[in-house]
């Protein structure tokens, strides 16, 4: 079968498609022939380095596809279940790939494969933010970087669909367009306003309850700065850069805030949980609560084009690999 492998680290000319042997599912394991494949800024930091892998490596994350074949003791899935995995082990750039079957879940009719595909990690990373890592309610006005991205887009309708008031940043009319699409009550185009200031004059000086922050480095002084007394920093990605050190003295100062910085795998690190995860992102697309907007659709030959169209900020919502 074809996949995509890496020698190390290093920019897109890094990935090559290569012919490999096809997998065979151990106990307790799935093969999925995919149907569609979800690009990804952790696929980005894997690439690079930024979070190291053992080389030669696969690259990717999430998928969506058809069961062909079960190892030995597999008890969630059978051969022809629609499935999809969002939780590693990395290695979904190829045309089928083998996984625990604690790392899948069941794909409802109500939801396409290529869907799936797209929306595993950011749904459930949008499921967790706005659920678990910060409990968002009906009133509550939020911050949102990157707000046109895959997973602003759906955490903003999820937010919306709560009864928040949702604040967007983005970088270009087109992407506030989109936005505001996508439930953003307010939008503010990062690089031509002052995000903070702009915050305060929204809620009237008394700032937001909570800012999440994919960007990092770019966004991080405003994002502190947008935040009302006893705030939440949730800090998810760094598309721009690590953040710089922080004192914790200037918590304290700006009003006894919370900075965090989460990851997908520490809330769907049991299978109860990833099923209960995905089940509620199942739920808000088949309600028509959210919908998902793949922005762009690449080949698997064209992995190199899809990773300089996302490190340049080039895609809006979700990107797919078609194997």
């Amino acid at each position: 079968m074809r996949a995509v492998r890496i020698a190390g680290p290093g920019g897109p000319e890094v990935m090559e498609v290569v012919e490999v042997e096809r997998p065979e599912p151990g106990p307790g394991q799935v093969r999925v022939r995919h149907e569609a494949i979800g690009l990804n800024f952790i696929d980005v930091y894997h690439r690079t380095g930024l979070y190291p892998l053992p080389y030669p490596s696969g690259l990717g994350m999430e998928a969506a596809g058809i069961v062909e074949a079960v190892g030995e003791g597999v008890r969630r899935f059978k051969v022809g279940d629609c499935v999809a995995y969002a939780s590693g082990p990395i290695g979904a750039y190829a045309e089928a790939h083998v996984v625990n079957e604690t790392q899948a879940v069941h794909v409802p009719q109500s939801v396409p494969l290529k869907t799936a595909a797209a929306v595993m990690l950011k749904g459930m990373t949008s499921e967790y933010l706005v659920r678990r890592t910060f409990h968002v309610k009906q009133d509550q006005v939020i911050l949102l970087h990157a707000a046109a991205g895959g997973v602003g887009q759906i955490l903003s309708q999820w937010a919306k669909a709560i009864g928040a008031t949702v604040i967007g940043t983005v970088g270009s009319e087109a992407k506030a367009e989109l936005a505001r699409a996508n439930g953003c009550d307010h939008v503010i185009l990062y690089d031509r306003e002052d995000v903070a200031a702009r915050v305060k004059a929204i809620t009237d000086g008394a700032g937001v309850a909570v800012a999440y922050d994919s960007v990092g480095a770019a966004t991080f002084e405003s994002s502190l700065a947008s935040l009302a007394r006893r705030g939440m920093l949730v800090l998810f990605g760094n598309a721009s850069g690590p953040v710089p050190p922080l004192d914790p003295l200037r918590l304290s100062r700006g009003g006894s805030l919370y900075v965090t910085r989460p990851t997908l795998f520490d809330y769907v690190a049991t299978t109860e949980e990833l099923d209960a995860s995905a089940a509620a992102l199942f739920d808000m697309i088949g309600s028509g609560q959210i919908r998902i907007d793949i922005g762009q659709t690449f080949a698997l030959d064209d992995i190199r084009q899809a990773h300089e169209a996302l490190e340049s900020r080039g895609t809006t919502g979700s990107t797919v690999i078609i194997p």
